[in-house]
């Protein structure tokens, strides 16, 4: 038995890792970026430990000098490393660089002073600047055109993914080596040796396994290349983000998450220290800024699915700001820990929302442009603010705060750093808030309460009192046409301004998709392009006609509406009924009318009504109508009080009392206003 809408035919192709080269590849890409993340940790603790009896200011200036270090190579020698990856053997050259980062790395421990660590981490970062271009340029010859985006993703996978496991390495070794220096006198009062000997052991591997890769093209497959320096980038990016509002708010929202998170990178190790805590601690604090991105680029905007994407942005960021502030109060190492996985979570949702929201405002022409841009600058921004945040602690020192004689409270230079970094959050996630908002004049306080509840905050309407909104729905040749041209006669006479209307065809644009949309000779239009039209065709008949008569009180008569969706693309075309409801919620703002009237006619009747050609969907066969009918059915069993269901086999007159009863209980009572008929410009339907 097969699926609707899906082929039987077409064969799953095979998983990008079932590419072998590629595979081996991206399996050393997986051991570099573990023994990138390890080295980070290891040196950044290991210079922490070679100066710890120098004075707390000392030990700050020594991590901040590390992660300069570190970050130098990338603005000063990209575009070089980039000309050369175009010019020369790549697989020897990751070989070579592999091999060379062992190399680095191995004499680190061995030599064993400070001096040395900078020196050789600068080095080991110079030939990381070969070995990263030699590889981008590498993976489009591995994989087919059409799979470069998914092994794209596998491999920002492993750049970031190996982070947490990275510092769940570094927490096992750190205890490790201290058991380690009772068998072995070397590692004695030597932490962090035996990482950074396992990750001088993960080049290694790596440097094997590029070894065996056959398939990477020679020096002069592609044409030459080089890369632009980052300044040159930022100074580009600026010219073409500057003058967009919603851009600007979200570039300068991104780097505010993303020195969020530095700050505490870069101060970790001495503020872990502070608190009682040794290495594994430190590694536990670095995981958990990761634990948390990863947490709230998954979860956050599923848990908040109605909340503006553009107001959870800016609250992300705030709120940031805030856990920052407690990070840097509080001298509790368990309760650091957690704030660190809550302020992650907030940099992730922050810098997820603005990636998407990039990929969809700016144009296909400057998108690559703006990424290049936001990247280099987040790495300006990141080479700032780890390099900055130790040495300002350091020159701030060590204070106390004391009663009489008595210190009761400690705070140093790492507690200023957090601080300020949590109050600049603040105020960029404010800034980014303020200049990207699009539900202005609604309480945020509200718009959260309701986007917990899953539902979407609407202000009551400042203007005209609201009208009433009656939607028809059945299935083909139920009788709903008639029974809402009645009722909007009947209202009329009541004294009601009535606006009668229907879906899709209502407005200019509605009239064209209504072509599309009805016509037989699209026979072949997809049951996912079906419902999207619609939903477009609904969203103009919400915003042009029901919305604005709403607002001037009128009472609005809609033949079919959002339940049509869900019952002819949703079950009828056996589409996911979730994803179709959450499309036209979108695409109504919510709006959901206070009465449904659904004549429930068997479609073998219905349809047997009909006369003349029938058009796309009356020409389905009878058991997609039958599917209809259950759906339209369940709908009503699942709202009650907002549905009338009345058997479309009854004779005209006492459907139409039926419905009049009905509406009684609920319509105001009559304000006679000049009658607006719009009949007229909406041509005969049949039911």
């Amino acid at each position: 038995m097969t699926t609707l809408g899906r082929s039987t035919a077409r064969r799953k192709p095979p998983h990008v890792l079932a590419n072998t080269p590629f595979r081996k590849l991206w399996t050393a890409m997986s051991v570099c970026s573990l023994g990138d993340w390890l080295n980070l940790l290891a040196l950044t603790a290991l210079a922490g430990n070679l100066t710890v009896g120098s004075g707390y200011k000392v030990q700050s200036l020594a991590i901040g000098g590390v992660f300069v270090a570190k970050m130098l190579p990338a603005i000063l020698l990209g575009p070089l490393a980039g000309a050369f990856a175009d010019r020369f053997d790549r697989r020897m050259t990751m070989f070579f660089c592999d091999f060379l980062r062992f190399a680095l790395v191995l004499s680190i421990p061995l030599i064993g002073n400070y001096q040395w660590v900078i020196i050789a981490t600068f080095l080991v970062e110079c030939v990381n600047l070969f070995w990263v271009p030699a590889k981008d340029a590498t993976v489009p010859n591995l994989v087919p055109k059409e799979r470069l985006e998914e092994a794209n993703q596998l491999n920002l996978l492993v750049t970031y993914g190996t982070a947490p496991i990275a510092a769940l390495l570094f927490a096992v070794l750190s205890v490790a080596d201290d058991a380690l220096g009772n068998l072995v006198p070397f590692f004695a009062q030597r932490e962090t040796y035996l990482a950074l000997f396992i990750n001088a052991l993960a080049y290694l591997v790596s440097a094997f396994i590029i070894l065996s890769l056959k398939d990477i093209p020679k020096a002069g497959a592609q044409a030459a290349t080089s890369t632009p320096s980052v300044l040159r980038q930022i100074f580009e990016g600026w010219r073409f983000v500057g003058g967009n509002r919603l851009i600007r708010g979200l570039i300068i929202g991104m780097l505010g998450a993303f020195a969020a998170g530095g700050a505490v990178v870069g101060v970790a190790k001495i503020y872990v220290g502070a608190l009682g805590g040794g290495d594994a601690a430190y590694g536990v604090v670095f995981g958990a800024v990761f634990v948390g991105m990863a947490s709230g680029m998954f979860f956050g905007p599923r848990l908040l699915r109605e909340l503006s994407r553009r107001r959870l942005f800016g609250l992300s960021i705030v709120v940031a700001g805030v856990v920052l502030v407690a990070i840097a109060l509080v001298h509790n190492l368990v309760i650091v820990v957690l704030l660190t996985v809550l302020l992650g979570a907030c940099a992730g949702i922050a810098w997820i929302i603005g990636y998407t929201m990039i990929g969809l405002e700016v144009d296909d022409n400057l998108r690559g442009r703006t990424f290049s841009f936001l990247q280099s600058l987040a790495r300006v921004t990141l080479l700032l603010v780890v390099a900055v945040a130790p040495t300002l602690a350091g020159l701030f020192g060590e204070r106390e705060i004391r009663v009489g004689q008595e210190p009761v409270y400690q705070f140093d230079g790492s507690n200023l750093v957090l601080l300020v970094g949590g109050l600049l959050a603040v105020v960029v996630g404010s800034v980014a808030l303020r200049q990207m908002d699009d539900r202005r004049g609604v309480s945020i306080v509200a718009d959260l309460i309701a986007a917990a509840r899953g539902e979407r905050f609407a202000p009551e309407s400042a203007e005209q009192e609201r009208g009433m909104f009656i939607a028809f729905e059945g299935g083909e040749g139920s009788g709903k046409t008639t029974q809402s041209r009645l009722l909007a006669i009947w209202l009329r006479d009541q004294g009601f301004d009535v606006v009668q209307t229907r879906e899709p065809g209502s407005t200019k644009v509605g009239m064209r998709l209504r072509a599309i949309l009805l016509d037989a000779v699209h026979q072949g239009l997809s049951a996912r392009s079906e419902a999207l039209l619609y939903a477009a065709d609904r969203a103009e008949h919400v915003e042009k006609v029901i919305r604005p008569a709403l607002q001037r009180g009128s009472m609005v008569i809609s033949d079919r509406y959002v339940d049509s969706s869900l019952a002819y693309q949703g079950a009828g075309r056996a589409l996911d009924i979730e994803e179709v409801k959450r499309i036209n919620g979108w695409a109504t703002g919510g709006l959901v009318p206070d009465l449904t009237v659904l004549i429930d006619t068997p479609p073998s009747v219905g349809l047997a009504r009909l006369g003349g050609a029938a058009d796309r969907i009356e020409s389905e066969p009878l058991e997609f109508h039958e599917r209809v009918r259950r759906e339209f059915r369940a709908l009503a069993a699942a709202e009650p009080d907002r549905y009338l269901v009345v058997d479309g086999t009854l004779p005209q007159e006492q459907i139409s009392s039926l419905i009049y009863d009905r509406v009684r209980e609920i319509m105001p009572d009559p304000v006679p206003q000049e009658s607006e008929d719009v009949t007229g410009t909406i041509p005969a339907i049949r039911d």
